[in-house]
């Protein structure tokens, strides 16, 4: 995998440029009706999370029909499994034809890790949606610590609390999935074993501050809105915003089901160039009041804009008397080639689970990536937006709060580098 350094290069062309685009892919008339799209319909699914904005914005603000696709339907998940379970099934089975998703998701289901029988289940990355934007937040029981980055300081006390007869609890939302990573990486630097000192369980993001409030667990790893909330609930606080230890990390991606791109691949592209757009909306700070009012309804998430609002535009308040404003670690759509599925990012997540016994080590991890990052189709569909990617497919050598260094060209190197591990 070739080592390339970041360039600024998504820029917009001009209308001239953007039709012309257009007419290479499409016929006259695609977006005003869907000619020459294989269909004008998908069902996409999400969770409530504020990551998920941009399939939202996409449909309430019309860019799905703009670009000729104006039966997309976007409908709530209860949870990763039921993602999954809806993947697995197509909408031609009563699920879904594609998701917003943990990044790691597509590839578990792949492999046939996750899925019934581990048959395996062909799953495409054609975006991902966003960088930054999740939180480790930890219980009030334990506020005395004000745990920030280094999660050292609750190792002594989570012995203590364990030799009481009580389990400590961690939860995350989907094993194998970017928050299950997240706060993996975290208690590990620490010194913590996840798998050993601690008890880690799935909760499904929107019942985090629930079950937190009646102490069912001690710390938990999810995406804003809910570390917000619980803030504001006076329940808990946040340890670390995850950009603070990875900055502007990847976080989820838009899937579809591969035998679905593979029957549309013009309606694929139309649909990528939709939800482009939609981040390129969302991530502009006049846009981020609105977008939380709409996300916020009862339709779409059904939570205060006041638990949405700050933290999207760079407001922090931690809930330890640690607040900061204009945040560097703000969740980006759009920014700092945000919305580019790198390649080299999904090498880490591999590689990571390779880490905690999820992945054999002898995983094709190459040959994975190749089936399941469709950066070719985010290319076609930046073009009918006007905009270009970077000119490779990987950002470079990552480097990690505790100095530990990510080089997509040696992973086995990261991977001796990491004291607690699977592997």
């Amino acid at each position: 995998m070739r080592d390339f350094s970041r360039r600024t290069l998504l820029k917009t062309s001009g209308m001239a440029a953007t039709l012309a685009a257009a007419k290479s892919l499409f016929p006259a008339g695609a977006f005003a009706q869907g000619a020459g799209l294989e269909t004008t319909k998908a069902t996409l699914g999400y969770i409530a999370l504020t990551d998920a904005s941009p399939l939202i914005i996409a449909k309430e603000k019309g860019l799905f029909a703009k670009y000729g696709m104006p039966d997309v339907e976007v409908v709530k998940q209860a949870s990763w499994g039921t993602t999954r379970d809806n993947l697995e099934l197509g909408s031609g089975g009563g699920g879904i034809d594609g998701a917003h998703i943990l990044t790691p998701m597509p590839y578990l289901l792949q492999l046939g890790k996750i899925s019934k029988n581990n048959q395996p289940v062909p799953i495409s990355i054609v975006l991902r949606l966003n960088t930054n934007g999740q939180a480790i937040s930890v219980s009030n029981a334990y506020k005395d610590l004000k745990v920030g980055l280094n999660s050292a300081p609750l190792k002594d006390v989570f012995k203590g609390v364990a030799a009481s007869g009580k389990e400590i609890k961690i939860a995350m939302t989907f094993r194998g999935g970017t928050h299950d990573l997240w706060i993996r990486y975290w208690l590990a630097a620490g010194g913590i074993d996840p798998d050993k000192d601690v008890q880690t369980i799935v909760v499904p993001p929107p019942q985090m501050v629930a079950n937190m409030k009646v102490g069912s667990m001690e710390a938990f790893c999810v995406g804003e809105p809910w570390n917000a909330q619980l803030v504001n609930q006076g329940i808990g606080y946040t340890a670390v915003s995850t950009g603070e230890f990875w900055k502007d990390h990847p976080e989820k991606s838009l899937a579809l089901r591969t035998d679905w791109i593979e029957k549309n691949p013009k309606a694929a592209v139309a649909l990528t160039a939709a939800v482009l757009e939609a981040q390129q909306w969302c991530d502009k700070p006049e846009n981020r009041e609105e977008m939380c009012t709409i996300v916020g309804k009862r339709a779409w998430f059904n939570v205060p804009v006041a638990d949405i609002i700050g933290r999207t535009k760079g407001d922090f308040d931690f809930g330890t008397g640690r607040k900061e404003t204009n945040a560097p670690y703000v969740m980006k759509f759009w920014a700092d080639h945000a919305s580019y599925p790198f390649q080299s990012h999904d090498l880490w997540f591999l590689t990571e689970n390779i880490r905690w016994g999820v992945l054999a080590p002898e995983t094709d991890l190459a040959g994975t990536i190749k089936a399941v990052n469709r950066q070719d189709v985010w290319r076609e569909a930046a073009k009918l937006i006007g905009a270009t990617g970077p000119e490779g497919t990987s950002r470079g050598v990552e480097t990690f709060f505790d100095g530990i260094k990510f080089d997509p060209a040696n992973p086995q190197a990261y991977l001796a580098a990491q004291k607690i591990k699977r592997v």
